[in-house]
């Protein structure tokens, strides 16, 4: 299904643009590829969560997840499958915990500069399909990502809803996970992507 979408919009992409390049397409085909698969993921996901009961919930820790990871990056699954079910699994029990669990704030300290420092250390994380080349870039997302974390772990500490102060938490730890060096090496992905890149 995926295949047939993603061939049939590029076929009218490039009827309508017939001077795009081959590159250009490849691009324009990852980019669709990968729209169609946040879609069809997020229908599944948030219609499994609408079922227990907590569709709400699981939307804001998406938009808080996704505030740190639209900077740092990090790991994607090698298939559409292992995407779905890690993904699903994932955010759906996180959601849930962050829910019901209270953190002492003392732990909440702990994992807040436990996280900073590993993302400090470790974002941007980059992927073979697309490295992050640019020093300047790299360091701009460096920056990002630390100040976005610093902030989360702030506000978690200040917002009383007991909820979003544990999904700021929860989303920094998901994430430091995804731009370890050691999940890339347990999942069998290259790290580094960057340095294996000359340099104009």
């Amino acid at each position: 299904m995926r295949e047939v979408i993603v061939s049939k919009a590029l076929n009218i992409i490039k009827k309508d643009n017939p001077d795009f390049s081959n590159e250009k397409m490849e691009i324009l085909e990852y980019g669709l590829t990968g729209f169609y698969m946040f879609i069809s993921k997020s229908i599944i996901i948030f219609s499994v969560a609408y079922f227990l009961g907590i569709l709400k919930e699981l939307v804001i820790f998406m938009l808080i997840y996704t505030a740190i990871r639209s900077v740092s990056f990090g790991m994607h699954a090698s298939s559409s499958m292992a995407c779905l079910i890690g993904s699903s699994l994932t955010f759906l029990s996180v959601t849930f915990v962050c829910k019901i669990v209270i953190l002492p704030i003392w732990f909440k300290i702990l994992l807040g500069l436990i996280t900073i420092l590993l993302v400090v250390k470790y974002s941007p994380a980059d992927t073979e399909k697309r490295p992050i080349i640019s020093p300047k870039r790299r360091l701009v997302y460096k920056v990002l990502s630390t100040m976005v974390s610093v902030m989360m772990v702030l506000c978690s500490f200040l917002i009383k809803n007991t909820f979003i102060s544990n999904s700021m938490i929860c989303a920094l730890i998901i994430q430091s996970v995804m731009i370890s060096p050691i999940t890339y090496k347990l999942a069998g992905q290259q790290y580094d992507n960057y340095k294996y890149y000359k340099k104009d």
